[in-house]
């Protein structure tokens, strides 16, 4: 039969070993064309540009102008 721990491991022990499991952020990087910050090796979502060619067409927004009210 395996042996069983003779005693148990404290809160510390276990918040010292947990502390090193942790999500990492991921790095972004600098689009080439537009300079917006991205994910690395994804299309840009502002121009659609990747690598320096463009993949995707994105339309542009237009601005309505306001009426102003008399």
């Amino acid at each position: 039969m395996p042996q069983e721990p003779k005693r148990r491991h404290s809160k510390q022990r276990k918040g010292k070993r947990r502390a090193s499991i942790k999500l990492k952020t991921q790095k972004g990087v600098y689009c080439s064309n537009c300079g917006v910050k991205t994910l690395s090796h994804m299309v840009c979502k502002k121009c659609g540009f990747y690598k320096g060619r463009e993949i995707l067409t994105i339309k542009q927004k237009e601005k309505k102008e306001e009426k102003s009210k008399p």
